[in-house]
């Protein structure tokens, strides 16, 4: 037996640097395969499938939603709820538990979705070579050395290293992000070859787009480079989203504060109040049912809820709940460019005949544009004419409309040449009944060109051919200039443009005629292969969108960095990145040099490059933890399985919707259904509008908390009777809170929200001002709220009074703070801000039918130990809650003329 160069039973990067029959020698597969032969190579190698992906059990998952510090914050509230007789409350605390824990346990397991949508990529069926002839046989029987065959429509069914190609194209999107199909050719290539320049090797769960092929397979099962990737995305982690982290340390916090605050109260209460230790007891539970915020994880999702009903009219939809609000700390976009930043659509866009260069305007297939020159149009220019004939003719696909909109049949880039045509004022429908096709040499990835023979009504012929330029440059002498004489090829002048057009990051082709004898019906190669006519050069590409870079010049101004990682090469994509507007452009680093860097080397380098071509599945992951460990929140996109373990890994994984494979939506976060940067940078806005609406809710809902609690404690500490019940704070905790709150979710952007910096990963939800404004409205509840208790006690002498007095002016103070925290850095007191938003008007009347019903209906006053009020103790509350609103905003004055002032 042949010594074996690798073993085929791992990965093995050389396969493609490998002759065939190197290969065939490694594999010990000089022919077919006997059925013995195939059996004992499946015992050994095993079937040609993917690992069955192991799922979570309903209890697993239920668990793990339960392992959360907010969870038992809310269960101990509702025990302590239950405790105090208010069955009703402690349900709807346990209502929220239930919805929290819900929600996870319905978005646990995509990971194990997406590792299912990969494992129905590989190919149900294989045509194999065998001893005893052809068979169709089921592809998990394959085994490394079987010789297979392919032809157009088929998925590759295992990783093949190609013996024969006749006009072989491959679509390999799903590996490596480009939508062209790739050219196939059974020559090695350096072994250094990253996976979109290994012409020699079909991959396992790509599509044959065309022609027909041979090989032999090298690998199979989870060593194909689709087994690869699912390896990688099994392996790689889902990122907690920055809220839930905060949320998390926030619930921690507070709950040991609360908890520890009780104890210490509970014990200077026995000895300094004089209480009876039950009746104290009981205070100190009211106190920690006033401290413990339990309307937060309502107003948490409720925030989330919206904010995933807004992107889904953007054209995003939120798979994971709590990473709506992560897109608005993201801080670097990396981007795929074709489809999301490019249209996906070939378009001419600049043309060189005779001495002069033409620029093709206009958007992707629409016929909407023209040829022009220093920006005139270019007119009746024969030579141009004779080039727009020769795209026309020499060319298979057909444009057709639906619903206004322009259907390619056919190859991309011959469509593009069909568009052109037209915007050359070319009748392509006319000439191809005035020139019929007689005879044709197909395009072959050997040959590299393709020719028509067409004939007009009087027997005259013309060949026509387009293909590689170096290629049509060989089969020509003459050119024909501007005036449409024939003079002698310059081929130095067409190398320099064609060099300039790659440079550029246009796809060339060059265009040339033969005319031929009269009677002509046969094209033979060795007949055109000379005395053909150069008539010029068209340069082809996927434009940029334009809403794209607007989108990223937004980003910008956001001071989020946009990334563009692509498979295509590196010249294309730094004339793509120009286009697009990126920060240095002309910096890329390819996938072979990202080989060649440490993690320490690529962190130091990868936030100042932008621009990354020719990579792999590896490197978009190894880019994303680089970007982490920089402190970034990143947000990836992606269509293609290889983009799956990246999209896991990132803090908010985005999927195309349209394009995409079915494992890069299970793996991501956000699927955009238009598959359109714009919907990207549109997410982050209402990322930020949520994050901003939530700091909002808290801002709110604290303080009131505060007040409550630091009016019960010095209460107890004081030996004063409690001037509001545990079960009116339970009240007002769980109705008006809520509903107040509720209404800080449907607020709109602030304008400026995208011209302030991403706040940081680790930033607190109290951090700053926020802490500043917490502590400040909670001292005025707390003056509110003794103010109605001293005065109502003063005035009636009458506990139940008092007591009614303090929670409807603890209420009202609510109230008018709404409208104060709506505007946390701008006035509140305005037109605007005194209407506020139709939500803000219907929950503060819900809120004033609730308390009139708390105050004067028999059935409340004697659950809630209540009091009816005149009209001039409603008015002392509604008074109360104004001067909170005024105070409020001479504090919002000062502190923007003290910032101001601190600014210079």
């Amino acid at each position: 037996m042949p010594e074996r160069l690798d073993s085929p039973a791992g990965p093995n990067p050389s396969w493609h640097a490998l002759t065939p029959s190197q290969v065939r020698s490694s594999l010990s597969a000089q022919g077919p395969f006997s059925a013995q032969e195939a059996r004992e190579r499946l015992a050994e190698f095993g079937p040609n499938r993917l690992p069955e992906v192991r799922k979570s059990g309903p209890l697993a998952r239920l668990a793990r939603q339960l392992r959360n510090f907010l969870i038992y914050v809310l269960l101990g509230a509702a025990a302590i709820t239950a405790t105090l007789g208010h069955w009703v409350d402690a349900g709807v605390i346990l209502a929220v538990v239930v919805v929290q824990t819900l929600v996870g346990f319905i978005q646990e397991g995509r990971a194990e979705q997406a590792l299912s949508a990969i494992q129905h990529m590989l190919a149900p069926k294989a045509r194999v070579v065998r001893a005893d002839g052809q068979h169709m046989l089921d592809a998990t029987e394959l085994v490394p050395g079987d010789t297979v065959l392919l032809e157009a429509g088929d998925r590759v069914p295992a990783d093949i290293r190609l013996e024969k190609c006749h006009n072989l194209n491959i679509q390999e999107a799903i590996l490596t992000g480009e939508s062209e199909a790739v050219g196939k050719l059974p020559e090695p290539v350096d072994e250094a070859a990253v996976l979109g320049d290994q012409s020699g090797m079909a991959f396992s769960g790509t599509m044959v787009a065309t022609g027909t092929g041979r090989g032999v397979v090298v690998r199979t099962g989870v060593n194909t480079e689709i087994g690869h990737i699912s390896g990688l995305l099994a392996s790689t982690p889902s990122l907690k989203t920055p809220l839930l982290e905060q949320m998390d340390r926030f619930a921690r916090g507070l709950s040991i504060i609360v908890i520890l605050a009780g104890l210490a109260i509970f014990l200077g209460g026995l000895a300094f109040s004089g209480l009876a230790f039950r009746e104290l007891f009981m205070a100190v539970v009211g106190l920690t049912v006033a401290a413990i915020p339990e309307g937060l994880p309502a107003i948490l999702t409720i925030t989330l809820a919206i904010g995933v009903r807004q992107m889904a009219s953007r054209q995003a939809v939120v798979r994971r709940m709590p990473v709506i609000e992560t897109l608005g700390a993201v801080s670097v976009i990396c981007s795929d460019k074709t489809g999301t930043l490019t249209r996906n659509e070939m378009m001419v866009t600049a043309v060189a005949v005779g001495e002069q260069r033409f620029e093709v305007t206009g958007e992707g297939y629409q016929a909407d544009g023209r040829v022009c020159m220093d920006g005139q149009e270019a007119g009746n220019h024969l030579v141009l004419s004779e080039l727009a004939k020769a795209a026309a003719l020499c060319n298979d696909s057909t444009l057709t409309e639906r619903d206004g909109l322009p259907v390619i049949h056919g190859d991309p880039m011959e469509a593009a040449l069909k568009v052109f045509a037209r915007k050359a004022e070319f009748d392509v429908e006319t000439i191809t009944d005035d020139w019929p096709r007689v005879d044709e040499v197909p395009f072959d990835t050997e040959l590299r060109f393709m020719a028509t023979l067409h004939h007009d009504h009087h027997g005259h012929g013309t060949a026509y051919l387009k293909g590689a330029p170096e290629k049509i440059l060989d089969m020509c002498r003459k050119e024909v200039s501007d005036s449409g004489e024939l003079v002698d090829l310059d081929r130095e002048k067409w190398e320099r443009l064609v060099t300039g057009m790659a440079r550029d990051g246009l796809r060339v082709l060059a265009l040339a005629r033969r005319p031929m004898a009269i009677g002509t019906t046969e094209l033979v190669i060795e007949e055109l292969s000379e005395g053909a006519e150069l008539l010029g050069l068209v340069g082809l590409m996927d434009p940029p969108r334009h809403e794209a870079i607007r989108a990223i010049k937004d980003c910008h101004l956001a001071a989020i960095r946009v990334k563009m990682i692509t498979g295509d090469h590196a010249l294309t994509a730094c004339a793509i990145a120009r286009k697009l507007g990126l920060r240095n452009p002309d910096k890329v680093l390819t996938g072979r040099e990202l080989d060649q860097l440490s993690d320490q080397q690529l962190e130091a380098l990868v936030g100042e490059v932008d621009v990354f071509a020719r990579t792999s599945p590896e490197h978009k992951l190894r880019l994303v933890k680089a970007l982490q460990a920089l402190h970034g929140v990143v947000a990836m996109t992606g269509d293609g399985v290889n983009d799956a373990p990246a999209l896991k890994r990132a803090d908010v994984g985005i999927a195309m919707g349209v394009k995409g494979s079915e494992a890069a939506r299970q793996a991501a976060s956000v699927v955009l259904l238009d598959d359109n940067f714009v919907s990207i940078a549109a997410a982050v806005r209402e990322g930020r509008a949520v994050y901003a609406n939530l700091r909002k809710g808290i801002a709110f809902l604290l303080p009131i908390n505060g007040g409550e609690s630091v009016s019960l404690v010095a209460a107890l500490l004081l030996g004063l009777t409690l001037p509001i019940s545990a079960l009116q704070i339970l009240w007002v905790n769980m109705v008006s809170s809520v509903v107040l709150a509720m209404t800080l979710a449907f607020e709109k952007p602030e304008p400026n929200v995208m011209e302030q910096p991403p706040r940081s990963r680790d930033q607190s939800l109290l951090a700053g001002f926020v802490v500043w404004r917490v502590v400040f409205v909670s001292l005025l509840f707390l003056a509110g709220i003794f103010g109605a208790w001293f005065w109502g006690m003063h005035q009636f002498a009458d506990q139940t009074v008092a007591r009614t007095l303090a929670v409807n002016t603890l209420v009202a103070m609510e109230v008018f703070y709404l409208f104060a925290v709506r505007y946390l850095d701008t006035a509140s007191v305005t037109l605007r801000g005194v209407l506020g938003t139709p939500s803000v008007l219907i929950a503060v009347s819900a809120v004033v039918v609730l308390q009139l019903l708390f105050t004067f209906t028999p059935w409340f006053q004697v659950t809630f130990g209540t009091a009816a009020l005149s009209l001039a103790q409603l008015a002392f509350c509604s008074l109360t809650g104004v001067a909170v609103l005024l105070i409020l905003e001479l504090e919002t004055l000062i502190r923007g003329r003290l910032f101001r002032a601190a600014r210079g």
